[in-house]
């Protein structure tokens, strides 16, 4: 059964509440513009799952500290950094049914936005002299920039095969779970085996939650995005690669085609949604995502129970079966 965040929330929700306004400080700006804009920024936040990783996978080795609410911080301004930038790539007006930054003040100040983000982020460390969160946060953004960079030059000639397709999503998506991770632990821990153990727990968590990501592309639940987004991208994604590679060369042809060419008619996406839910690809998808959690619930039984642990095992279930 999933529980909901807030039952999720139970072990860290002191820390939650000191960590809101240790996250608004660390945002604050002298120009005019930009403090409007960040202040939309902080109303429209999400879910805040990569803090709670933090704060969960810190509490599991010791007590939470100043470390701690630094490496929280940082990393939810990197990843806020890092979907403002998406936006302008993608030339998104909306992210889950709210106007973007793009959308509302132009291409150029979204980019600085995120610029400002990113920058704030990096300070926040330096300030307090995290040294080893820099560096890992640091490495997870530029994971986070060359899988973005990778799956448009795979976009461009629709070659990725299901080995290119785990590159791209442990970059883009899994690098920055990861990192947040190993640095929660290693804000209350010095064993390196146990960060690095971390870092891989998150890291089969981030490819569990960008498989179930992609899954929203080919269902009927209102996500927060278009249905078929992924299609008319031209994203090749784990359940759309399962199904041309077990498809006749004649249907691959016809698939690859509307993907290259047809991606912007609605009943050619619509095509290509129901070869995929008739080929398997949903229910090789699925189980895919589901061995990835059950080997980061593998990593995270070497650790001895606690609240923070069954917490940690609540959120994993809570992202891997998610409505939106």
């Amino acid at each position: 059964m999933v529980k909901s965040l807030d039952v999720i929330k139970g072990p860290i929700a002191e820390e939650l509440i000191h960590f809101e306004k240790h996250f608004r400080d660390s945002m604050k700006s002298h120009v005019a513009l930009l403090d409007t804009i960040l202040h939309y920024v902080v109303k429209r936040k999400g879910k805040q799952i990569r803090p709670m990783f933090v704060f969960l996978c810190a509490k599991l080795f010791g007590k939470t500290n100043e470390s701690t609410y630094v490496a929280a911080s940082m990393v939810e301004l990197l990843h806020t950094a890092t979907l403002i930038h998406d936006d302008v790539v993608d030339d998104a007006n909306e992210r889950r049914g709210i106007f973007s930054i793009n959308a509302l003040w132009k291409n150029k100040i979204a980019v600085l936005v995120g610029d400002y983000l990113f920058s704030q982020g990096l300070l926040v460390a330096l300030k307090n002299k995290d040294f080893q969160t820099l560096e890992l946060l640091s490495e997870a953004v530029k994971s986070v920039i060359e899988g973005e960079l990778l799956q448009s030059q795979k976009a461009r000639r629709l070659d990725i095969t299901e080995s290119s397709y785990y590159e791209i999503i442990r970059q883009k998506t899994a690098s920055l779970i990861a990192s947040a991770c190993c640095v929660g632990a290693a804000s209350t821990t010095e064993d390196p085996e146990v960060i690095n153990k971390m870092r891989d727990f998150g890291e089969k968590i981030g490819i569990s939650f960008q498989i179930r990501d992609d899954l929203f592309d080919f269902g009927t639940d209102d996500v927060g995005k278009p249905l078929g987004i992924d299609i008319k991208e031209k994203k090749m994604t784990l359940p759309l690669i399962y199904a041309l590679n077990n498809a006749s060369t004649s249907e691959k042809r016809k698939m690859l085609r509307i993907v290259k060419k047809d991606h912007d008619k609605k009943d050619k996406v619509k095509e290509v949604i129901d070869f995929v839910n008739q080929s398997g690809g949903i229910e090789y998808a699925k189980e895919a995502m589901l061995r990835y959690r059950e080997e980061a619930f593998e990593i995270l039984h070497t650790f001895p129970e606690s609240p923070a642990r069954t917490a940690l095992e609540q959120l994993v279930i809570f992202v891997t079966e998610r409505k939106k």
